[in-house]
């Protein structure tokens, strides 16, 4: 492997340059770009922190899952191509990571209705994986997105999908340090009933409150999606509220889900975007969907002030374009991706995005004090990315306040195609925003 990535490193790390002073890119190795899995929305996480140690995970271009580490402050990876490999011609099949209070890493991967992939490190701090193993040995036969979220005690939870687009359920495990085995606080939490299934994104919040938010989907068409719906949890997945702290009864479905925002049907409302909260535990949500009155659309912000649901527009785009169909779309602007901050008496928010308008850069749109202040959006690359769309470090973001997005020109041939291209390097964009005055 040392041989590969050498032949592939100067041609590879000139492709993406920074844009602005506070941006700098450390490239890793070169990976799989014939389609978007390296770099689609939902990987929680691609980019993950321990202490002072990172962690990314990536398929190269043989489609075998690669594990690296370095020091924050430093360029040089540890790299490890691990025994397994997954189908990385479907983008579904993403690779997801955390690391536990303990410092071990856990990955999930190469999930698209089958069986659990799911192995740890074999000691902290190691790149070394164990043999495959199960979690709980409930409903594992049929996994999709898998997701890990690390709670404020060093435990993590994993969520996944079990079931199909159009009728699935989202099932919740939580892992003890202590005991270091999982169990299964929810095998069903959003109840599809069998005609529609929750498209979510969740954060966890420094308070330790687990937030979702969802669409539904009514069938295998991504122009069914509609309603954006919200659940929290103040300890850690065991039960359940609305944002008015009424408790839900579970499973939760679509006569007892809070509507956060009413958007019907063929709307372009698109799934699986991001949300954060803010400083008070208020939940945000991003995502992008048209108004009636209009072709044209645009990226948004959903967002609770401690009484009411609110909305506001963030972008200004021009161009239209429509979604229908299934399979994962080429779509001219990649799912956002939010993050906020709170600096003296201000709240910072930023939305990251890839948009054809700004020749697919990384962009980011930055608000100083949300949710009065304007907006104003900046390019973070001088080239574009193609078909990228943004995941990035939570826990360093939430330790630093920097913002560390995994970066990789990708292509996405509509409706889960494979284009034929070479391999292209994968990389972490830093990005340290000015602080609001």
């Amino acid at each position: 492997m040392a041989v590969y990535l050498s032949f592939f490193s100067l041609a590879a790390c000139s492709i993406i340059q920074p844009q602005e002073a506070n941006v700098s890119i450390i490239p890793i190795a070169p990976g799989w770009a014939n389609n978007s899995v390296n770099a689609v929305i939902f990987r929680k996480n691609s980019l993950a922190t321990h202490e002072n140690t990172q962690y990314a995970a990536f398929y190269d271009p043989e489609q075998y899952l690669v594990l690296a580490k370095r020091r924050h402050g430093t360029k040089e990876w540890e790299l490890k191509r691990s025994p397994y490999k997954g189908k990385a011609t479907d983008a579904h099949n993403t690779i997801s990571i955390m690391v536990d209070g303990e410092g071990y890493l856990h990955v999930s991967w190469d999930h698209h209705g089958n069986q659990l992939r799911y192995a740890r490190s074999q000691s902290a701090g190691s790149l070394e994986l164990s043999e495959k193993m199960e979690m709980t040995g409930l409903r594992e036969d049929n996994v999709t997105y898998p997701e890990f979220y690390r709670m404020p005690d060093g435990n993590l939870l994993f969520f996944y999908r079990y079931g199909a687009s159009g009728r699935g359920d989202l099932v919740i495990n939580r892992y003890d340090l202590q005991t270091k085995q999982w169990t299964q606080l929810q095998s069903n939490l959003i109840d599809g009933e069998g005609e529609r299934n929750a498209y979510w994104q969740s954060y966890m919040d420094a308070a330790g409150t687990l937030h979702v938010s969802w669409v539904w989907r009514e069938t295998w068409n991504v122009a069914s999606n509609h309603d954006l719906c919200y659940a929290r949890s103040r300890d850690g997945g065991r039960t359940w509220e609305n944002s008015k702290g009424e408790k839900y009864s579970l499973p939760i479905n679509i006569k007892t889900a809070e509507i956060a925002r009413a958007i019907p049907q063929n709307s372009e409302l698109i799934n699986q975007t991001s949300m954060t909260a803010d400083s008070k535990g208020n939940p945000v949500i991003a995502t992008y969907w048209r108004e009636k009155d209009s072709a044209i659309p645009q990226y948004r912000l959903v967002y609770h002030t401690g009484t009411e649901w609110k909305s506001q527009q963030v972008s200004s785009r021009q161009t239209p374009f429509s979604l229908s169909g299934g399979g994962t779309k080429r779509i001219p602007v990649s799912r956002p991706q939010v993050m906020l901050r709170r600096k003296g008496n201000k709240e910072q928010a930023f939305l990251i995005f890839r948009d054809a308008e700004r020749q697919e850069k990384v962009s980011a749109a930055s608000c100083s004090d949300f949710p009065g202040g304007d907006w104003e959006v900046l390019d973070l690359t001088e080239i574009g990315v193609g078909a990228w769309e943004p995941s990035y470090d939570t826990e360093y973001w939430q330790q630093e306040g920097i913002l560390n997005l995994f970066l990789q020109k990708v292509d996405q041939v509509d409706g889960e195609g494979v284009a034929e291209r070479e391999p292209e390097m994968t990389g972490v964009l830093e990005w340290k925003p000015a602080i609001a005055k």
